[in-house]
């Protein structure tokens, strides 16, 4: 899939999110200035080529948690990235996105 300038602009928001903070996927779309298009960024990251710098395991959904995306691991890879990285997650499996969320307050 080639890059489209949409897709380019979430990459790029989401390179800047710092190490140790997350987004959620309808903040990326807001700062990339495309409010309403959190699904589109899901789609973005869908089609990350393998070895990308692309930090996606930083991105969340708005609730704070991982968004299930199937039997591949990446779920679980996703949350040893952000625990590596300093992110707590709660009981509830939910990252609390006053204290990690990078401009979500």
């Amino acid at each position: 899939m080639a890059l489209n300038a949409q897709h380019a602009a979430f990459l790029n928001v989401i390179r800047a999110i710092p190490e140790g903070w997350v987004m959620s996927y309808g903040s990326v779309a807001r700062a990339a200035g495309l409010p309403r298009h959190a699904r589109h960024v899901g789609v973005a990251l869908k089609h990350l080529p393998e070895g990308s710098d692309v930090p996606w395991w930083r991105v969340v959904n708005g609730e704070g948690r991982i968004s299930p995306r199937g039997l591949d691991g990446s779920d679980d890879l996703q949350r040893v990235l952000l625990q590596a990285e300093g992110i707590s997650f709660g009981d509830s499996g939910r990252i609390d996105l006053r204290r990690f969320g990078w401009g979500e307050r």
